[in-house]
């Protein structure tokens, strides 16, 4: 039933992901490429740029998702007792919320011209813009990371509460008996519940922050930015030289996607 959608994805998936590998190595009629070179990762890894890109972008990846597992965890948590129905309501109402939306909220509040910086100025708390933290632009991701913890913690905590709501309650009564303590019920019972559904949260939070464009775009800073923005600047530039470039930063991309999905089927099939 589901074959037709799966082999369309598939094949749209697919066919993109070959052509940008097959484009990554020089292989383009149209730009008269006819020869196979890896010209292209040549310079990608001579660059000094792309590599404090590849430190920012995994960086920014594994400190977001870190974040997001985290708070998404506590926020299910809390969400779980009777009576947070509104808490749930308010927790989700970021999840529609397109990244490219939730990016510029992030602009309009937390730049040294945002509203924050406004609202700490007119309490006294602050001078003017000058004396606002500079949270975004920065060469460190901090704006970036804020963002897709807002973002992402709402949507960890979906996948963390829907694994808790399959929990028996009396498997916490029975370890209460046993004098388990709350920290004990969490590590023996409450844990091994949720630990694939957050494993499984964890992988694409990171895998949407390692491709991410958008985000770093409005919110990271020009120099150095990630490895997803560098690709795009490479494939949007009127050098269509660079076009090999653009690919093969692609190509690492994936290629880091298909790692971490390796390392997530070994996990999984190790449990």
């Amino acid at each position: 039933m589901v074959a037709p959608a799966l082999l369309v994805t598939a094949g749209l998936f697919g066919g993109g992901l070959i052509l940008t590998v097959v484009q990554s190595v020089g292989v383009d009629p149209v730009l008269g490429g006819q020869k196979v070179t890896f010209a292209a990762y040549r310079t990608l890894a001579a660059d000094p740029a792309v590599r404090a890109s590849l430190l920012l972008t995994l960086g920014v990846a594994t400190l977001s998702t870190g974040l997001s597992a985290a708070l998404g965890t506590a926020l299910a948590l809390l969400l779980r007792r009777a009576g947070r129905a509104r808490l749930r309501f308010l927790a989700g109402l970021t999840l529609p919320v397109p990244h490219v939306l939730a990016a510029t909220l992030v602009l309009l509040t937390l730049s040294q011209s945002g509203l924050l910086s406004r609202v700490t100025a007119a309490l006294g708390l602050t001078r003017g813009p000058q004396d606002f933290p500079a949270l975004l632009f920065d060469p460190l991701g901090v704006g970036v990371v804020l963002e897709l913890v807002w973002k992402e913690t709402p949507f960890v905590a979906l996948l963390v509460l829907a694994a808790l709501t399959r929990l028996d309650g009396r498997l916490h009564d029975v370890a209460r008996s046993l004098g388990a303590g709350r920290a004990a019920r969490f590590r023996q019972v409450t844990w091994p519940a949720i630990r694939p559904a957050l494993l499984t949260a964890c992988v694409l939070v990171f895998a949407f922050a390692l491709g991410t464009v958008e985000v770093p775009l409005l919110l990271g800073a020009t120099s150095p930015t990630t490895l997803s923005v560098l690709a795009y600047q490479a494939f949007t530039d009127t050098d269509l030289g660079r076009r090999p470039l653009a690919m093969a930063l692609s190509t690492v991309l994936a290629g880091l996607g298909a790692l971490l999905l390796w390392a997530y089927v070994r996990t999984g099939s190790s449990r």
